[in-house]
């Protein structure tokens, strides 16, 4: 069920589902992206790394992270756009066959001019398998205010 503006909070927490990220997808996101670096690509040259194996796109993690949210179903229905994504770090590799989860604490949420939406800012952490954050930062979005859901 989504949440419209006036179901969210600061101090909220939501989190997903988990994801184990496949050799195959990294593949495919290595072809889409053209991001062919061969620490992602090369399982020779990246056990000479000092990872020992490849290492999963950081970028793919975040657009992920952007997937994972939206199954939790809180901001599908409501979420206008994705305003920024501010101070992102990557604090830990991925590796092919880590499973991801995410957490979202909602920090503050505000009514636009408009009235018809509000802006809620997100610190979006992944972590993996162990509980290891490995990348984190700010996600805020727009969503519908509930008035604005019905009328619309």
């Amino acid at each position: 069920m989504p949440h419209y503006l006036e179901d969210l909070q600061a101090g909220q927490t939501f989190v997903t589902p988990g994801k184990t990220i496949t050799e195959a997808e990294v593949v495919m996101f290595s072809a889409l992206t053209n991001d062919n670096n061969q620490v992602h690509t090369d399982v020779e040259f990246a056990k000479n790394t000092r990872f020992g194996q490849r290492l999963v796109q950081g970028m793919f993690v975040a657009s992920l992270a952007i997937g994972l949210i939206a199954r939790t179903g809180v901001f599908e229905g409501s979420a206008v756009a994705l305003l920024n994504v501010d101070g992102w770090r990557f604090e830990h590799p991925v590796f092919i066959n880590d499973t991801v989860t995410c957490t979202v604490d909602i920090l503050s949420t505000r009514l636009t001019s408009s009235g018809r939406t509000g802006v809620v800012e997100r610190l979006v952490t992944v972590r993996n398998q162990n509980g290891v954050a490995v990348q984190s930062g700010r996600m805020d979005i727009l969503v519908l205010t509930r008035a604005e859901a019905v009328a619309g």
